[in-house]
Parts: structure tokens; C-alpha cells; sequence
């Protein structure tokens, strides 16, 4: 009997693995079943996740490590899954078990991967932390014994609840702001001492008020301001002999063949002065000769006659003002000392300056003298005299040049009484004979006095902050060459101007109420003659004298420039006009005989004069941009503009009857108020439009189809890629279109982020439904079809025509949706919206998709599923007949019903650049972006204008050529 059980146990043993695997052969087909069911719903959740994710994922955040991880092994196991069902398809009876057992324990992998998707959290990405601060910039500490020291009884001072002020003070250039530059960042990494870390600058002219304002506003605070115990400590000189590993980093080459005692020698003679280590030792940059090193030393020893009771560090500092070994490079740094203190000079200004000042010599190309310029504002920079930096503007990203406060104090130090800095206008008595430059910017406006120096070297004038300067001021000034006067409430310059027969440059900056000019008859000195940022309206009297001129840059309204004065400037390089419907008109012929014209932007008076202008140049330029208002047929224009480049990238038509230009990497389109337009696009073209991105289809009274082959057929073959990279697509008051989409191009909208559709009255469809659509049998409705899967913001508005969005076999997925807009569709019956199903549950729509339209409308509205209305119900913003944006607008009520800037669509009915026709042409390297457009105007002024509500734009710069010029309304 025990024989008998021991063999059972046995059988047991033996049989068990064999039922085990036999099982995994008979049943390997539904294991695999039951693993690819898994494998959806794991895709399932890794969708929700990676959804969830990148709604969270705003800039300066970052995915959380574990979600990382967890979306590797989901990739991971999604690879093994598939090879698993690759080779089971080829496998015979012994892989029919391998699979089984394989199938089996992947299930139970995905299993855990879902159960491990509970554990992520709510929250999937981690951000920074809150900024209390701003970190700067600075350089390493390089005095162990005493920099460091300093630093740290500072630091205990700080956290010292004993201590309310902490004064930092000593000799110029000991290097107290890069001390407290690092007590700054590290109070910005050490969180828990304080809430708040603000860095002020207060100039020598000191203003308590300004500086208690300055750090309310960093506060939020304007009206409470902290009262503080005063309290002073000393910090200690720094270490002579902690610079020597700095100095060698900044010379920057092997000096193993200068003797120690000189290197060393050298070094010392700078040891407390870190601001003269950077200065000297860029001097001797790269410098190997010990000849050159001997003569730094002995001069660094040798006191400065005249500096004997001035601060040391200016004596150290002049030395490499004088290794510059420049004349003009030297000039052009003590220019730089004409602006105040801690001041941004934008670096293209800056340049326009010198060559003013005759710093940078004439040369027969503008753009070699630019180039010039920058070389040297680069050196100046490499020399530690100048502080480079930029800012990212409106327009583009501007580039300026600062001065060290102390660099300048020994700039105005070397100028000498040769210049006059102040923010006041002195007395008639302290302007001295030997005065050469005068700048006297002042931030605030003030009154000019009634005074008459006599200055007889005077050359150089900046004036900023004046509403008025009396006649009397420059009667004795006849030496005069450079006026430039910037931003104020200036209305009129004085007319004994018109005397100064030696001024070579008048400049007015940002003076908008400056009206009237005096005549320049007298001014044949002239060279430069900016006055494009006033508010001029005539043509100054006299401009045809001024023979001699460089650069001229004019705003004038209502008139086209007289004949015959363009020629007689022959030597223009620049010509910067303003533009606009009511702007200074020029004569193509007249622009074409000015042969050393490098930069041109202005308004022709026609397309003749355009196409004159831009056969006169040399093989054409290579990049620009132009607009062009409607002034004859278009079947005429479009034969009359031939200069469109192949390449171009963006196009936009406004006004033509009939005008249409396609090319092979178009990325963008707009059509506007083009009267005879039927069709836009065609299937015939030899290429398929895969790069086209976004468009724009305004005011087209004709329109009936986007394609002109669907006009003949309702369901053309679309060529593959059509429209596969459309992100935006935007069609308003085109009264006559029923469809948009067929179901041909609907494959290709993969990409589309966008839909606008607004006041197209007899539009039915926003995609074509087969003709027997209305009666879909049973098995047809099973088949869904989910369509635009990247769709942000839909927007439907007053199209009373309009019944459906797609058919019933379609659906949009709300997971990418931010945004539904519908108003005034009255016949409007389904929303075509789905959500997904996560184990057999629906899912909840975005939190951040916001649903507005009528309450009537939505009570109306049929439903795929009655439980997605009730999940979208909490998202919905009802709006009501009375309260529409569209009806409530003040103005005429038909106007009012008519206004689309509600749905970023904006009329340009009315608009100030209507009439008459224009043309602008400007030399815009790498942009490739084209606008046919009613009339020619300056693209910086067309964007400025009101149909547009926001817009980025940039120009090439010297520091770089941007690639794209981007615009959206």
C-alpha cells in the first residue's frame, strides 16, 4: 500500500510540469488573447499618463524620475509583446508551448506595470523652485585669505538677528560688488533665511525716495516701506597676493620665458585692485615679448602727472586705455563716457554715433562700416573696458554696451574739461572754452534756460528730456557737427539751427511731438538727417541743398516726395521713409538714379515703379519683403509680379480678384477680401502641398470649394500628404462655400490643432458627408472613426447653415481639446465628441477644456453618448442669447453681428491703409515671407496696426540672422 502511494507521488511529480506545459500548448492561443487585451489596456493608461503629463508639463517643469521609469518599462514590455506575436505566427508545435508559458508571465508583468500606474500620484512632473531672487553673474573669488574671509563675516552677520545693516565699503575696484554678488546667489540658494533677495543699484547721485521706490517694487509694496536700525561693521582690505592664478587665466598664454620678478612685479603693482587685475591683464593678452612687459611695469610704477591725488585705481585703469595703442578705438570709448552712469548703449545706435563722430571712417558700403563698428565695440569688450549684454525685445534681440562706473569716471577723467556730463544744463559761466562734447541727458523733463554759450570747439551735442530749447542757445555754437536730441516734449527746434553751417549730423529721437523743423538750406555740411521719429508732417525746406548727404531718414504725410530731389542726394546710402496709407510717396526712377543706395525703405507710387526699382539692382536682392495694395485688374498684377522667389515660405494676398502664388515648401497662407476667387488650391499641382501649415481664407464673396477639382467631382483623388502638416485653419465671411473638407483630405489632417470658422452663411459641412449618410445601417455605425486627433480649439460662429461637423461614423477625442466655441449655428445638431475607455469605464474630459455655447443650443444638441454630455456639462460656459459677445458689441447692431475679432478674425474695413496704392521693400535677410497686401506699406507698420492683436517680427541683427518672422492675430 505504501509502494503504491510512493509510486502515485511519483506519477505526480512526473505528470505535473508535463499537464503544466500541455496546458500551455492547448490554451496558448487565448493566453495570447488575454495578453493582447492586457497590452490595450496598459496603452490605455500609459495614453492617460502621457495626456495628463503633458498638460502638466509647462515650461521650467520636468517629468517626475518614477514616471520616466515607468514609461521605459511600458516601451520595454510593448517591444517584447510584439516580438512575442511576430514569432508566434511562424511557430510550430514545441514554440506553441514557449509561447504559452511566455504569453502567461507577461501577463502578469503588465498586471503589475498597471498596478503600478495607481502609485504615480496626481501630480506627474515636478517644477522648480519658486524664484525669490535673481541670481547674477560673477567671477570667482580668488583671494582664499581675505575675499573669502570677508565674505563669511559677512555671511554671519547676515544671519546674525542682531545685525539690521551690514555696510560693505572701500577703495574703488577691491572687488566689494563681486563679494556681495555671491552673498546675493548664495542667499538665492539657501531658501529658508529669507523670503525675498533684491538687488539695487544706486548711482552716486544718490535719492533715498527713488531707492525706498525701487524696493517697494520688487515688494509689491509702494506704500510700505520696512523701517531698518542702522548699523555699521568693516570689512577688511583683500589679500595683494591672492591674484596671481587670476591674472595668469586672463593673459591667457604660456609666460614661463618672462621673468618671475616682472610677471610677479606686474601683478603686484595691481594686487588690491581686482577691477585693474581684468583691465591690465587684457591688455597683455596673448602678450609674449618681455620688452612689452618691462615698459607695463615701469609705467604701472610711475605716477600719472595730474592723478597724483586721485584714486589709485584710475592710474591703474588709464594704462590699458593706453595699450589700446588706437586712436579711434580710444575715441570711441571716451564717447561711451557721454552717456550716464549704468547705462545700456544699444549697440546699433551706438554705431550710427561713431560714424557721425567720424570714429569709423566713410566707406562706400553702410553695411563695411556697421561691420566696423561692431569689430570695435568687440575689442573694447575683450579688453575688459566695456560689459557686454542683450535684451530679448519687441522686435528682435538688441545687443548693448555698458560701462563699469569706474572705467567711466576715468574716461571723463582722460576727456578731461574737453567734456561736459550732466543731467542739468549749467550755467552760462561753466561752459568753457575748451569744451568739445556736451551731454546733457536728464531723465525727467526740465526746463532749458535762457542762455548763449560760447563754445567755439564745441562738436558733439546730446540733449535728452527738454520741452523747449531757446533760439538763443546755439547763436555762438557755429562749430557745431553733431546734434542729437532724444525723447521729450519738444514741439519745435529753434530756428537759429538753420545757421549751423558745419553740423554734419541732426538726429531726433523719440520726440513724437516735434512738428516743425527749421529750415536746412544753410546745412550742405549735412551727412545725416534723421528725423523718422517725430512728427513731422512736411518735407523739411531746404532737404534739396543738402548735397552731401549719407543717410536721410524722413516722416512726412500726404505727399509724394517733389521731383527732382532725390537725384540731387546722390550720395544716399540710406533712404528710411515712413509708410502708410497717408505717407511720403517716392518715384521709382528717382530711387533708381541714387546708385550708391544701399538701404532702402519706403512706398512707391506703383507696381511700375517697384518693378523698375528692383530691375535696377544687380541680380535683385536676395531677401526682402513687400506689400501691395489692389490698384488694377489682378489678372493684371498677377502677370506684372514676376520677382517671387521659389523658396518662399509664407504668402499673403489681400485684395486681388484672382491672385494666387503656391510654391513646393509654402508654409503659410493668407487670402483676404479677393473678390473673384472660386477655389484656392488644386490636386493638378506637381507637388502635393505637405508643407503648407496654416490658412487663412477672409472675405473670398466667391468662393464655392478649396479645391478647384471638387467643383467637377465631389470626391477628387487627393494626392498623399495633402495638407498632412496643417496645424491652423481659419475661413470668415465666405458666404457661398457649403463644405470644406473632403473625405479624401480628412485622412490627412492628422495635425490639425485649429479650426476657425466664422459668418460663412451658406456653409453646411465642416466635413463632406457621403450622400447616403443620413441612413447608416447598424454594422456601419459600429465602425468609428475617430478624426482630428490634435485638435486644440474649435470655433463655429454665425453660420446659420451650418448642420454638421462630420458624420456619425466620426468622432473627435477630447484629449488634446482646450477649447469648443459655438454661437449662432442654429441648425447645428450633433458635437461629435468621444472620451476614452479605461477598463471598461469612460473616462472624464480634460479639466482644462472649457465648452461655450447657447443654452438653447446645447439643450438641443444630439448626443453618441448621453453620459459624455453629462461629464461636459461642469466645463460648459452657457451663453445666452442677450449676453453674446457678438450681439453685445456697441456700434450698429449689424455691425456688431458681423465683428469676428471675438474669434481672432479682425476686419480690415475702415483701417487707415486702404485707398491708394503702395509699395515697401526692405532687405530682411533669411525671412522669407511675402505679402501682397492693399496697399505697399512698411511691414513693421502693417503689423502695428490695429488689425493685428499681437505679433512677434525679427530683423537680422549683427550678433545673428534669425530664420523666421512669425505673425498671428
Amino acid at each position: 500500500m505504501e509502494m503504491l502511494e510512493s509510486f502515485l507521488e511519483l506519477g505526480k511529480i512526473i505528470l505535473a510540469p508535463i499537464i503544466e506545459y500541455y496546458n500551455y500548448y492547448r490554451g496558448a492561443d487565448e493566453h495570447l488573447k488575454n495578453l493582447k487585451r492586457k497590452r490595450d489596456d496598459l496603452e490605455c493608461k500609459r495614453s492617460d499618463i502621457e495626456l495628463e503629463m503633458r498638460a502638466e508639463l509647462v515650461p521650467g517643469k520636468k517629468p517626475k524620475r518614477e514616471v520616466k521609469s515607468w514609461l521605459q518599462k511600458v516601451e520595454t514590455i510593448n517591444e517584447e509583446i510584439q516580438k512575442i506575436e511576430q514569432e508566434a505566427i511562424r511557430g510550430k508545435y514545441l514554440s506553441r508551448m514557449h509561447f504559452g508559458r511566455v504569453a502567461c508571465k507577461k501577463i502578469q508583468e503588465v498586471t503589475e506595470l498597471i498596478d503600478q500606474s495607481c502609485g504615480l500620484g496626481d501630480f506627474l512632473v515636478i517644477g522648480p523652485p519658486v524664484r525669490n531672487g535673481d541670481e547674477l553673474p560673477t567671477r570667482a573669488l580668488v583671494g582664499e585669505s581675505t575675499a573669502k574671509r570677508t565674505l563669511e563675516k559677512i555671511w554671519e552677520h547676515l544671519l546674525d538677528e542682531d545685525f539690521r545693516i551690514i555696510g560693505v565699503y572701500g577703495m574703488g575696484g577691491i572687488g566689494k560688488t563681486t563679494v556681495m554678488k555671491e552673498i546675493n546667489n548664495r542667499l538665492l540658494k539657501e531658501r529658508d533665511k529669507f523670503n525675498n533677495v533684491i538687488w539695487v543699484t544706486v548711482s552716486k547721485a544718490f535719492n533715498v525716495i527713488k531707492l525706498q521706490n525701487d524696493i517697494a517694487c520688487h515688494l509689491n509694496l509702494e506704500n510700505e516701506l520696512s523701517k531698518f536700525k542702522d548699523e555699521t561693521t568693516r570689512a577688511g582690505k583683500l589679500d595683494p597676493g591672492a591674484y596671481f592664478s587670476k591674472w595668469l587665466q586672463i593673459v591667457g598664454c604660456d609666460v614661463s620665458n618672462i621673468p618671475k620678478d616682472v610677471v610677479e612685479g606686474v601683478v603686484k603693482e595691481c594686487a588690491h585692485l581686482p577691477l585693474a587685475i581684468i583691465t591690465v591683464a587684457g591688455s597683455l593678452k596673448n602678450v609674449v615679448d618681455i620688452s612689452e612687459w618691462r615698459n607695463t611695469l615701469n609705467e604701472l610704477k610711475t605716477p600719472v602727472k595730474g592723478l597724483e591725488h586721485v584714486d589709485v585705481v584710475f592710474q591703474k585703469l588709464r594704462l590699458s586705455y593706453k595699450r589700446l595703442n588706437d586712436k579711434k578705438l580710444q575715441r570711441c570709448l571716451l564717447f561711451c563716457a557721454l552717456y550716464p552712469e549704468d547705462y545700456e548703449i544699444y549697440r546699433d545706435n551706438l554705431i550710427v554715433h561713431l560714424i557721425d563722430e567720424g570714429v569709423i571712417k566713410s566707406m562706400s558700403k553702410r553695411q563695411a562700416m556697421l561691420d566696423k563698428g561692431h569689430t570695435m565695440l568687440n575689442k573694447l569688450e575683450n579688453a575688459c573696458l566695456l560689459e557686454g549684454g542683450s535684451h530679448d525685445e519687441f522686435i528682435e534681440k538688441e545687443y548693448f554696451v555698458k560701462m563699469h562706473d569706474l572705467i567711466r569716471d576715468m574716461a571723463l577723467q582722460i576727456a578731461g574739461p574737453a567734456f561736459m556730463v550732466s543731467e542739468d544744463v549749467p550755467d552760462e559761466e561753466e561752459w568753457g572754452e575748451d569744451v568739445e562734447k556736451v551731454s546733457l541727458l536728464s531723465n525727467r523733463e526740465s526746463e532749458f534756460p535762457y542762455i548763449s554759450p560760447k563754445c567755439p570747439k564745441l562738436s558733439t551735442l546730446l540733449l535728452q528730456g527738454y520741452a523747449t530749447i531757446p533760439n538763443s542757445f546755439f547763436v555762438h555754437l557755429h562749430g557745431l557737427k553733431v546734434l542729437h536730441v532724444f525723447g521729450g516734449r519738444i514741439k519745435s527746434l529753434p530756428n537759429s539751427i538753420s545757421d549751423l553751417e558745419n553740423l554734419t549730423s541732426l538726429r531726433i529721437y523719440r520726440c513724437f511731438d516735434l512738428k516743425r523743423v527749421p529750415s536746412l538750406a544753410k546745412l550742405t555740411a549735412l551727412r545725416s538727417l534723421d528725423l523718422l521719429e517725430s512728427a513731422t508732417k512736411e518735407i523739411p525746406h531746404g532737404l534739396e541743398k543738402l548735397i552731401n548727404l549719407r543717410y536721410l531718414s524722413l516722416r512726412a504725410y500726404n505727399q509724394e516726395m517733389p521731383p527732382g530731389i532725390l537725384p540731387k542726394l546722390s550720395q544716399l546710402q540710406v533712404l528710411k521713409l515712413n509708410c502708410g496709407s497717408n505717407s511720403l510717396i517716392v518715384n521709382g526712377e528717382e530711387i533708381v538714379r541714387l546708385k550708391k543706395l544701399d538701404f532702402f525703405k519706403g512706398k512707391f507710387c506703383g507696381l511700375n515703379d517697384f518693378n523698375t526699382y528692383l530691375e535696377s539692382l544687380e541680380g535683385g536682392p536676395s531677401h526682402y519683403v513687400y506689400c501691395a495694395r489692389k490698384t488694377k485688374p489682378a489678372s493684371e498684377l498677377g502677370e506684372t509680379i514676376k520677382l517671387l522667389p521659389k523658396d518662399v515660405q509664407a504668402l499673403a494676398i489681400f485684395g486681388g480678384q484672382n491672385l494666387r502664388f503656391f510654391y513646393k515648401c509654402m508654409k503659410s497662407v493668407c487670402i483676404r477680401e479677393c473678390e473673384e476667387i472660386e477655389d484656392v488650391f488644386s490636386y493638378s499641382y506637381t507637388f502635393p502641398l505637405q508643407s503648407l501649415e496654416i490658412v487663412d481664407l477672409v472675405k473670398l464673396d466667391k468662393l464655392l470649394v478649396l479645391f478647384g477639382e471638387e467643383k467637377v467631382t465631389p470626391a477628387p483623388m487627393v494626392p498623399p500628404g495633402t495638407f498632412s502638416r496643417l496645424r491652423e485653419f481659419t475661413i470668415c465671411e465666405c458666404p457661398n462655400i457649403k463644405q470644406l473638407f473632403t473625405l479624401g483630405v480628412l485622412l490627412n489632417l492628422a495635425n490639425l490643432e485649429q479650426i476657425t470658422v466664422f459668418r460663412c452663411l451658406q456653409l453646411e459641412e465642416i466635413i463632406a458627408t457621403p450622400e447616403a449618410s443620413d441612413e447608416v445601417d447598424e454594422k456601419e455605425a459600429k465602425e468609428i472613426v475617430e478624426i482630428f486627433p490634435r485638435l486644440r480649439r474649435l470655433t463655429l460662429g454665425i453660420s446659420p447653415e451650418l448642420n454638421t461637423i462630420c458624420s456619425r461614423s466620426n468622432v473627435i477625442l477630447c484629449d488634446s481639446l482646450d477649447s469648443i466655441e459655438i454661437e449662432e449655428c442654429p441648425k447645428l445638431k450633433r458635437l461629435p465628441l468621444s472620451l476614452r475607455y479605461i477598463n471598461g469605464q469612460l473616462s472624464s474630459p480634460p479639466s482644462s477644456l472649457q465648452i461655450k455655447i447657447e443654452k438653447e443650443r446645447w439643450e438641443f444638441l444630439e448626443w453618441d453618448n448621453h453620459d459624455m454630455k453629462m461629464r461636459s456639462e461642469k466645463l460648459l460656459q452657457l451663453v445666452s442669447d442677450s449676453s453674446s459677445t457678438l450681439n453685445s458689441s456697441t456700434g450698429n447692431e449689424n455691425e456688431s453681428k458681423h465683428d469676428g475679432s471675438k474669434y481672432g478674425i479682425h476686419n480690415s474695413v475702415g483701417s487707415p491703409w486702404i485707398n491708394d496704392f503702395s509699395m515697401d521693400v526692405l532687405d530682411i535677410a533669411e525671412v522669407k515671407t511675402w505679402f501682397i497686401s492693399t496697399p505697399f506699406m512698411l511691414l513693421s507698420e502693417y503689423l502695428r496696426s490695429s488689425c493685428f492683436q499681437s505679433i512677434q517680427y525679427k530683423l537680422p541683427s549683427s550678433k545673428g540672422k534669425p530664420e523666421v518672422l512669425e505673425l498671428w492675430d
